[in-house]
């Protein structure tokens, strides 16, 4: 797990604040080697603070921009750069850590703010809430057109899950859930081949004898004489 910047302690709950020290960790962006302010003030705004952006670059090989807001910590990242970001930040996981696996799913983020749905920095419209990961513990929010919004902490939790093999858990259950629906239609091809079978070799329905009914007409009014003697 993270920890503090200044005395060293474990971080816990959003990975923002030290319990022991109390200093405020830039948990987001210190694994980052060096990033730069591109530009102080952007035509963006952050939609917990309301204030505007700074776009900042992460020099990931090239020049990678994103938006980051000062006071909260908050980052808003354009369509396929946070996947970006996490392909070059976590490499080489190759088995799953259990301990560490559960302390961050663990980690709960429901009391910094209400859940709400926020507005996007870019349109002002309302952002969907969406699920990253199937089990991070991370409800980021998208705009479909412009990108996704991370509070701050939540791209270290993020980052903290996929290095403890959480998405190798992931890929393991859609594998698992891929190979039950592909049983799933074999079985339903099997019944089909039976179920066809089986109608080929039913004889047709028996029709109505009309000789038969024509048999019983003389029973039945012997039968109704008797009845009326």
């Amino acid at each position: 797990m993270a920890n503090c910047k200044n005395c060293g302690a474990a971080l816990t709950g959003t990975l923002l604040v030290c319990e022991y020290c109390h200093t405020r960790q830039d948990v987001d962006l210190s694994m980052i080697h060096r990033f730069t302010v591109e530009a102080p003030r952007s035509d963006r705004f952050c939609p917990r603070c309301h204030i505007p952006l700074q776009t900042i670059d992460l020099h990931l090989e090239k020049k990678f921009l994103i938006e980051r807001c000062e006071r909260c910590l908050g980052l808003f990242f354009d369509p396929g750069e946070l996947e970006a970001l996490l392909e070059k930040a976590v490499t080489n996981v190759r088995a799953v850590d259990p301990q560490r696996l559960r302390e961050v799913q663990n980690v709960k983020r429901s009391h910094e703010y209400p859940v709400s749905y926020i507005d996007c920095p870019v349109c002002r419209r309302l952002m969907n809430r969406v699920n990253l990961g199937s089990r991070s513990g991370v409800i980021a929010d998208q705009c479909r057109e412009h990108g996704m919004w991370l509070d701050g902490g939540e791209l270290r939790q993020v980052m903290e899950w996929l290095k403890a093999g959480g998405n190798l858990v992931q890929k393991e259950k859609e594998l698992e859930m891929a190979r039950l629906a592909l049983e799933q239609e074999k079985k339903n091809l099997q019944f089909d081949r039976i179920d066809m079978a089986f109608s080929h070799s039913r004889p047709e329905p028996d029709r109505p004898n009309e000789d038969l009914e024509l048999s019983l007409l003389p029973l039945i009014g012997r039968l109704l004489k008797k009845l009326f003697q």
